[in-house]
């Protein structure tokens, strides 16, 4: 699992911002950091709708520090659409369909009881311009929400 002070993994992932995108990491990195990635279980669940709205509701604050906020599931970008404009999402959201995101960042977790493997653990990541990893949280407990307060302040270091 990567952790704070390791390079970030670079990958390539369908990006769902109303239209459906090429994202690479590395790419945006050069304009947008520092970068949030918030991982998620899955779209339309209850914790994590929960969890994207509140960074909805903080993303002022992250503009304010000239931080890029991407919240990144398993889900198709055809439904990350979905989940975006049902809950009034500004920011876009990364599809790590094939897993491969989750994998690189050693983030895997399963519902074995629900038939439901390899989606991503709750956890997120602030990453600065040269592609460290500057923050990170990682939880194994799908139900825990991470602290908004911390994460806005782990990008406040960087401004």
């Amino acid at each position: 699992m990567v952790t704070t002070g390791d390079a970030t993994p670079d990958f390539t992932a369908p990006l769902a911002n109303g239209d459906i995108e090429e994202f690479t990491l590395s790419d945006e990195l050069e304009t947008d950091a520092p970068i949030v990635l918030a991982f998620f279980p899955g779209a339309f669940t209850s914790v994590c709708t929960t969890e994207m709205c509140a960074f909805q509701d903080r993303l002022a604050a992250f503009n304010d520090l000239d931080a890029t906020v991407y919240g990144v599931s398993r889900d198709s970008p055809f439904t990350l659409n979905e989940f975006r404009e049902q809950n009034d999402l500004e920011f876009g959201l990364l599809s790590d369909y094939n897993q491969e995101i989750t994998e690189a960042y050693g983030i895997s977790m399963d519902f074995a009881d629900l038939g439901v493997y390899g989606v991503s653990k709750r956890s997120v990541f602030v990453i600065d311009a040269d592609g460290e990893i500057t923050y990170s949280w990682v939880s194994d407990d799908p139900g825990v929400e991470p602290d908004y307060d911390e994460v806005e302040a782990a990008v406040e270091e960087l401004a």
